[in-house]
């Protein structure tokens, strides 16, 4: 498993390839549908994400005893919601490491190619887990104008586990998969014609 410590850098991003374990320490920042539509319409962004982590996540956090946030539950969503706005993203932020679930569309794996950014896959249906490498939530922007879900959360994680589902070489593990799924279901759909002089034999001997 290769560690990542922040600052992500480009030349350690791009030695990166799909299909490697990764473990991530740092701040991540988490960004969902109202953060993208927020960026794409033009408005300030208050958060630093170069050489950084976009989490698309909507976590549940509450206050602990002290007052402190707490994070309860910190699953990763579907990514390819953001699609529209990702590429555009990735080459005016900065932004090295994008987790999420589900993959997303070639528009992005060519801006991270460009750029030199990856896409991680997080553990999907272990939202518990996730929040277990939180640390510290140190901070939170647009909670009043985007909800508790949809807000810019500040994690400090440590050993954040993931799979380098795209990376900055234009691979795709989604489009991998895709690709051969759709070969294997043709070749069950139409299996190859029996050749055998026997099976043949037998073929003309019912047809009497």
């Amino acid at each position: 498993m290769t560690k990542l410590v922040y600052p992500f850098t480009e030349e350690q991003v791009r030695a990166l390839h799909a299909g490697e374990s990764v473990s991530i320490t740092g701040p991540i920042h988490t960004g969902r549908d109202k953060f993208h539509k927020w960026f794409a319409d033009g408005k300030p962004i208050k958060v630093d994400f170069r050489d950084g982590a976009i989490y698309h996540c909507g976590p549940v956090i509450v206050k602990d005893a002290d007052g402190n946030w707490k994070v309860v539950a910190a699953g990763p969503t579907t990514s390819v919601r953001e699609n529209a706005y990702e590429p555009a993203f990735i080459a005016a932020s900065g932004v090295r490491l994008v987790i999420g679930k589900g993959g997303m569309d070639d528009a992005t794996l060519a801006a991270m190619k460009k750029h030199g950014a990856v896409y991680i896959q997080a553990v999907g249906g272990a939202a518990a887990l996730s929040a277990a490498s939180v640390r510290r939530v140190s901070g939170v922007d647009y909670l009043e104008e985007f909800g508790a879900a949809e807000a810019c959360w500040h994690f400090d994680v440590e050993g954040f586990t993931g799979v380098v589902a795209m990376d900055s070489h234009g691979r795709s593990l989604f489009s991998e998969v895709a690709s051969a799924s759709k070969e294997k279901l043709a070749a069950l759909l139409n299996p190859p014609r029996p050749s055998s002089p026997a099976l043949s034999g037998l073929n003309a001997s019912t047809k009497r």
